[in-house]
């Protein structure tokens, strides 16, 4: 894992995460003592997965064609994988498996999925022996089953929630097998649908659900969507029931529901934040996209996205090339946004260097599920996790082995996030909590939290609604601002403005100078000779917004402009 090996001079298998091995592919392209890669998992379509499958068969067409490549899954797409590779061999093995039996049971009409799922684990419970793993999209529904449950199952059945964001001890506690004469209900996200095997399982309920991220390329933000998941990870979800005796599995959909599902879940190259992709893509010196071969290509508009974020950044210059900056952010291997505010900090004191990265490990975490969202209380208390996660970032970013100092730094805490986050620096706009980006963006925070009163944030994690709802998009993590001592420090931040608009109350051209951060005005004050040019411009706006009707044509006037449009239109 990252930070951390376990490899000696007799190592025969090593096993790595998708993103170390990008890492080393990074390092060393040829992989010099490695004869076979093995892609397990491989239905899961991560980010990272199908990036190591574009820059192995690079390397195999390029470098080392004796570099064997096998892709292994229990759902593959055997059919689209046999097309990109059409003279590799597929091996079909049914491996050892114990049968499940596969029940499809709809809720009823006005039941909602919580109540549903707690009326099939009470009546599996009490009709079946064994424990029960139950597949719920996202840990509110965990938490709200688990709530269910808690007065109504016997006293020898243990709740146990699974989920990333849970200690690893509590993690534990529902991987490891039932106490003696006890059974479990294990109540799971489907971070439990592959590699997993729990004792004692023979049971699982299966929401049908998925909770997913879609990437707004409009907003630069990311979207959580409910949906149903596919006939894949039905299968996988299934299978749980089988690993170590026969077992029984219930879909809380109808079959037909079911068997029109799609086949394989959408590989996360398609929606996702495609920036590290991209600044992979040119630490490997590709032009473009398109010089790899992909099972899914890179949509063009979300590459566009990432472009625009690397050159604010100043990862890339205008020209889109690596920067000298851009190099050695792309060595650190985490997402652009954090990996440039740790290189803002490689000339600055221990201290600030620590804080960047407990600031860093936050923000690589899940966002609070409730509770404070201010950074910096989160920061004053962190878990001994983040302390061993930071101590390794210490060490990558001082490039030898490095000790942890407790951060005390958090004066500097504003800027190190401007540095990632200049477009999310946020204005109070009204009371209830809404406020307004530099990117132009809406956010809001709920009026409970404290810092609803703050009239400066940054507020580097949002999450957009899911369609339909509002429009505004949710603060998960905020730190409050005092804007000047930041513009102080940091300031490159502010740019001036010559601004002039037609004030339709006066009937005039009105000018005034703003200093703005992005589209937040700071201040501003009029203008009393603006150039000619502004004002044409400003009236040609004028002209775009009302319409040419605004103009009051003559009839001989109006007559020469549709002569002149149909001129334009019949010649050219």
């Amino acid at each position: 894992m990252r930070a951390e090996t376990r490899v000696g001079p007799q190592t025969r298998i090593e096993v790595v995460t998708e993103g170390v091995l990008t890492r080393m592919l990074q390092r060393d392209a040829e992989l010099t003592g490695v004869s076979l890669v093995i892609l397990d998992e491989f239905h899961e379509r991560s980010l990272q997965a199908d990036l190591a499958l574009a820059l192995l068969l690079d390397v195999q067409q390029g470098l080392r064609e004796d570099l064997v490549l096998l892709i292994m899954s229990a759902t593959l797409d055997n059919a689209r994988l046999a097309a990109l590779l059409p003279t590799a061999e597929t091996v079909v093995s049914q491996g050892w498996a114990f049968p499940v039996d596969r029940h499809y049971q709809p809720l009823g009409n006005q039941e909602r999925l919580e109540e549903g799922i707690a009326r099939q684990i009470r009546r599996l419970l009490t009709e079946q022996p064994g424990s029960a793993l139950v597949f719920l999209p996202s840990v509110a529904e965990i938490k709200r089953v688990e709530a269910m449950l808690q007065e109504t199952l016997t006293s020898d059945v243990d709740l146990c929630p699974l989920y990333g964001a849970l200690t690893l001890a509590d993690q534990q506690k529902a991987i490891l097998p039932a106490a003696p004469g006890r059974r479990k209900v294990v109540l799971s996200t489907n971070i439990a649908e592959t590699s997993l095997t729990i004792e004692g399982i023979r049971l699982v309920v299966d929401s049908g659900l998925e909770r997913v991220a879609r990437f707004d390329v409009k907003s630069g933000l990311t979207r959580l969507v409910t949906q149903r998941i596919s006939q894949a990870s039905m299968t996988q979800r299934a299978g749980r029931a089988g690993r170590l005796e026969a077992g029984l599995c219930v879909h809380l959909c109808a079959k037909d529901q079911a068997e029109r599902a799609a086949a394989q879940s959408s590989p996360e190259m398609l929606n996702s934040d495609l920036s590290s992709v991209w600044l992979e893509l040119l630490q490997w010196g590709c032009a473009s996209a398109e010089s790899l071969i992909w099972l899914d290509t890179p949509p063009t508009p979300a590459l566009d996205a990432a472009r625009r974020l690397l050159t604010q950044l100043q990862v890339t210059d205008n020209a889109g090339k690596l920067t000298i900056r851009g190099r050695h952010i792309a060595r650190l291997g985490i997402e652009p946004r954090l990996a440039a505010m740790l290189h803002s900090t490689a000339q600055q004191d221990a201290q600030t260097q620590a804080t960047a990265c407990l600031l860093v490990t936050l923000l690589l975490e899940e966002p609070p599920r409730m509770g404070s969202i201010d950074i910096e209380r989160l920061l004053a208390r962190p878990s001994p996790s983040w302390l061993q996660r930071a101590t390794q970032l210490m060490t990558c970013l001082a490039g030898k082995s490095a000790s942890w100092r407790e951060p005390q730094n958090f004066a500097a805490l504003p800027a190190l996030l401007a540095f990632a986050y200049p477009d999310r620096i946020a204005q109070r706009r009204s009371a209830d909590g809404r406020y307004q980006l530099a990117s132009g963006l809406g956010a809001r925070l709920p009026m409970d939290q404290p810092l609803a009163a703050q009239e400066w944030l940054i507020v580097p994690t949002l999450m957009l609604a899911e369609r339909g709802q509002n429009a505004d998009a949710r603060i998960t993590l905020a730190l409050p601002v005092d804007i000047d001592a930041l513009i102080a420090q940091r300031p490159d931040l502010v740019s001036e403005q010559n601004i002039v608009h037609w004030d339709e109350e006066k009937g005039t051209l009105r000018a005034s100078r703003r200093e703005c951060i992005g589209c937040l005005t700071l201040r501003h004050q009029p203008l009393n000779k603006p150039s000619d040019e502004a004002m044409q411009q400003a009236l040609l706006n004028w002209v775009r917004e009302q319409g040419l009707a605004a103009l009051n044509w003559q009839n001989d006037a109006e007559q020469l402009r549709i002569r002149v449009a149909c001129a334009q239109r019949w010649l050219s």
